[in-house]
């Protein structure tokens, strides 16, 4: 891989874990369900009109649109508005990639590799420690929520597997199309549209630049060149780099939010982390031995 391209996955990385701080700037400023509606019309308009439809069907876009843009993100947006701190949602959000596993096993009777199973063991182990610190800046709801976020996440990753192998900056401009109308209606039915309209006409520097940030940033930027470098390198190559999203979300959660976290949570992000390494890496010595022939 060439420098210029691990910078490149690093820096994706580096947006994807900053993004979390980004989008407790956005809720601040914004209703969490609106916030979430004004990212993806952001990042649908108006590339939409510019970037031809991709060759997948309109039920799966739509089907990515509504279980990703629609439930994961109201979810993950409405649990950090409610008691889930910025660098705990990177981690805890990671456990998508252990929900999308037993998915496929569930729907599509897939086997897992034994490290795999190992690796959601290790994983799951520090979401439960997590959940064994629950108080005072982290509530049960808020993380409850955000495991939700991420089981939505799975579901959407089983739909993203039926789009086949598609230009994801493509794919992701018109999933983002989808989203807006019904989140805007969700946001009126249950925000009103009183605090939408206050958030709209007392918009601050730090509410405009986190629709910015994460619309054009952490989506158009970063799916574009986290879909180039797979179509040139293969997933196996590129996948491992996601493991410092979590590692980025929580230092500058801690740098920017003062967000501190104490040894039972620095465990648990090590085993989330450590989970998630066995389930992308599968180093050999796990690996069961091939029987003779």
């Amino acid at each position: 891989m060439k420098p210029v391209h691990i910078l490149l996955l690093v820096l994706v990385a580096a947006v994807w874990g900053f993004n979390f701080v980004v989008i407790r700037l956005g809720i601040d400023n914004f209703p969490p369900i609106f916030f979430s509606a004004l990212r993806f019309l952001f990042a649908a308009i108006p590339l939409a009109l510019i970037l031809p439809k991709p060759d997948v069907p309109w039920r799966i876009i739509i089907g990515i649109g509504l279980v990703l843009g629609v439930v994961k993100f109201s979810l993950l947006f409405l649990g950090m508005s409610v008691g889930m701190p910025a660098g705990l949602a990177s981690l805890v959000l990671q456990s998508q990639a252990f929900f999308t596993l037993i998915l496929a096993v569930l729907v599509h009777g897939d086997r897992p590799r034994p490290t795999q199973i190992a690796g959601m063991v290790v994983a799951f182990s520090g979401v439960a420690l997590i959940a064994s610190t629950v108080s005072g800046d982290l509530t049960a709801t808020g993380l409850a929520l955000s495991i939700g976020a991420a089981i939505a996440w799975a579901c959407s990753n089983l739909l993203m597997k039926k789009a086949g192998a598609v230009d994801m900056l493509r794919l992701m401009v018109w999933v983002s199309l989808v989203a807006p109308v019904p989140l805007l209606a969700i946001s009126l039915a249950f925000e009103g549209w009183e605090r939408d309209y206050q958030a709209l006409t007392h918009v601050t520097w730090s509410g405009a630049g986190a629709v910015i940030y994460i619309a054009y940033l952490a989506t158009i930027f970063g799916f574009a060149v986290w879909g180039a470098m797979i179509r040139r390198y293969g997933v196996a190559t590129v996948a491992p780099f996601s493991l410092l999203v979590p590692v980025f979300g929580m230092s500058s959660a801690a740098v920017v939010l003062g967000e501190a976290f104490g040894p039972i949570r620095i465990i648990a992000a090590l085993l989330i982390v450590a989970g998630l390494a066995l389930n992308v890496f599968n180093p050999a010595w796990l690996r069961p031995r091939a029987t003779a022939a």
